[in-house]
């Protein structure tokens, strides 16, 4: 008795990261320092890989895979679901989308049994709306989480259709194999709406010809009414809402003439892909990432290397040419701690969506176990961790 109760503590008492490693049910990841990865998984229409590295001191970047059920009906339709969302001023609303998007996207699939560009729109709209309404019920006791907000990119594969929706400046890449030559091409998937992009200014300027300051050129980069890069997000209400843009916001946040209408929107660009089967994999990832490596390189990476371990892999490639750039080592660079970080380089999350053509051809139609995969949840110091149950081993 004395050694089965024994097994049980050590069984308790295992650090989180490893729990159910080795297990089918394994959700969860590795952590290796303040890089969090899972470098191999199945979901309904190939394999999987993710990681993230932390550089600000609490984890602004969030991120899932979400594959199988896509509906609240249980009868389908099924698929698979990714989500990067790369937060800025603070972790709350890339938390929030975290916990609400994928959410709202199986209500409306449900309504309109099927996949839709207006399912994934009408997703987008109600999670601006409640994070709004969050907002609403805090900034009496703190008014600066009007101030936060984060990109939003969105991938969803559905019957041979895969939807990349965005807001923000992550990116979508595919790598569509060239059978001529055999070489894997970086076909961009994703708009972005970052002004550092002339496209991008030109659209906001055209939207406020009455503003000569929509975009200002700030210590060398366009920002917005010189105060963010992004034109399109979820949150960051201060610059949406009148209500929100006064005291007690930080000064530094309040515009000087009055909000007359909003600056940024939660307007996604949706692009729809007839995936066909020369198409490889998709590379999924926040800004971090492409301030490193251009769309053909990441590819690159990933189609001359195993499957296994492709995420980590971009991750650690990008960790290496940042601390290049301050002509430093990547060991040094590691011991360099969250916070301090963020001076090298940003959070940087990565999931790497495999396309099995087989698979992809039936799997809106056969019904596969539900998966649901968070990123980075083991990113906080290492404690030892309670038992918990193979189901609760990868929730947040």
């Amino acid at each position: 008795m004395l050694s089965g109760l024994m097994n049980f503590l050590r069984a308790c008492f295992r650090p989180r990261s490893d729990q159910y490693s080795h297990t089918s049910l394994d959700t969860g990841g590795r952590q290796d320092g303040l890089l969090w990865y899972k470098d191999t998984g199945q979901h309904v229409n190939g394999e999987f890989s993710m990681a993230v590295v932390q550089a600000n001191n609490l984890l602004e970047d969030q991120s899932q895979l979400e594959s199988g059920c896509l509906s609240l009906n249980e009868l389908g339709p099924y698929g698979t679901f990714v989500g990067v969302y790369d937060g800025h001023g603070g972790p709350e609303t890339s938390r929030f989308i975290n916990e609400h998007l994928f959410q709202h996207l199986k209500r409306f699939t449900s309504e309109q049994q099927t996949m839709s560009v207006d399912v994934i729109r009408k997703a987008y709209q109600a999670t601006e709306e409640g994070f709004l309404s969050l907002v609403t019920k805090q900034w009496p006791m703190k008014p600066q989480i009007a101030a936060v907000g984060s990109c939003c990119l969105v991938g969803v594969i559905f019957g041979g259709t895969l939807y990349v929706a965005n807001l923000g400046d992550s990116r979508a890449v595919l790598g569509r194999a060239v059978k001529a030559t055999g070489e894997v091409l970086a076909i961009q998937l994703s708009a972005e709406h970052n002004v550092c992009i002339e496209s991008v200014r030109q659209e906001l300027q055209s939207l406020h010809p009455d503003d000569s300051q929509i975009v200002v050129l700030k210590h060398n980069v366009w920002r917005v009414k010189g105060l963010i890069q992004v034109s399109r997000s979820i949150g960051d209400v201060y610059l949406k809402k009148a209500e929100f843009n006064r005291e007690p916001l930080y000064s530094k946040f309040r515009l000087r003439e009055p909000l007359k209408r909003p600056i940024l929107i939660a307007d996604p660009s949706i692009s729809v892909h007839q995936l066909q089967p020369h198409d490889q994999f998709v590379i999924f990832a926040s800004d971090g990432l492409w301030e490193h490596l251009s769309n053909q390189e990441a590819v690159d990476i990933v189609q001359n290397h195993p499957r296994s371990g492709s995420a980590r892999r971009l991750v650690k490639t990008a960790l290496k040419e940042a601390a290049n750039k301050r002509e430093m080592r990547y060991s040094d660079l590691k011991k360099i701690d969250r916070g301090v970080r963020r001076h090298f380089h940003d959070d940087i999350t990565v999931i790497v969506v495999f396309l099995d053509s087989n698979l992809v051809s039936r799997a809106s139609l056969v019904k596969g176990p539900n998966l649901s995969v968070k990123g980075g949840v083991n990113l906080r110091p290492n404690i030892l961790a309670p038992c918990a149950t193979p189901t609760e081993a990868g929730s947040p």
